[in-house]
């Protein structure tokens, strides 16, 4: 809630500017048509970057979704990034979803990793370790939490704020992706999956799992 730019996320203004400069330009000398094409990609490039405020949920051990999309993965799968065996759910964002990313959990940052790489369907299962992305394994009260921003076919640019030693906080905005893209979190084996594959889920308000107390 703390973010000083509550509806548009900053990340899209200069995009933003520039699309109204050009249907501006396109009204002015271009035909109608072609102005009214110019016109709907504004439309589209603000939906795009809207970064609304979310109400956090106070349930202990709630682990909250990073991402808005759709669960295309619960399962146990090997975590890379901190070592261990863990249960994975992915959360796909398509381009019509809200791509501001927010922590799942409260704790503290242990390591950020960037991995540049290819740019596949982030749908497919190998995007998770052959796209770019970027791994925040956080200590979450001594349970491990990693989230991982993976960009997607159309996305180009992983945007992290955080940094090893930062505390982050349940729905605290760390991170965006633009133009398509997923966030994988690996939970401790132990954590209760609260969603299914093809559910979709909104950042922050969706409690993704809950972890019992270590």
């Amino acid at each position: 809630m703390d973010y000083p730019h509550p509806l548009l996320a900053r990340e899209g203004w200069p995009f933003i500017g520039g699309m109204f400069v050009i249907a501006l330009l396109a009204s002015a000398y271009l035909p109608g048509w072609l102005a009214a094409i110019a016109w709907l990609l504004l439309v589209f490039v603000v939906q795009f970057f809207r970064d609304p405020p979310r109400a956090v949920p106070s349930e202990p051990g709630a682990v909250l979704s990073p991402a808005d999309g759709r669960i295309v993965k619960v399962e146990r799968a090997h975590d890379p990034y901190a070592g261990r065996e863990a249960l994975l759910i992915s959360v796909f964002m398509n381009v019509f979803n809200v791509h501001s990313n927010r922590s799942g959990v409260d704790g503290t940052v242990k390591t950020v990793q960037y991995f540049p790489g290819k740019f596949l369907n982030a749908d497919l299962d190998k995007a998770s370790t052959e796209n770019e992305r970027n791994a925040v394994v956080i200590d979450a009260g001594g349970r491990t939490v990693t989230l991982v921003q993976v960009a997607g076919l159309i996305a180009r640019r992983i945007l992290c704020y955080t940094q090893v030693g930062a505390v982050l906080k349940r729905g605290q905005r760390y991170g965006f992706i633009r133009f398509g893209s997923r966030v994988d979190v690996y939970l401790p084996l132990d954590a209760q999956p609260r969603v299914a594959p093809g559910q979709k889920v909104s950042a922050t308000t969706t409690v993704l799992a809950t972890l019992p107390k270590p």
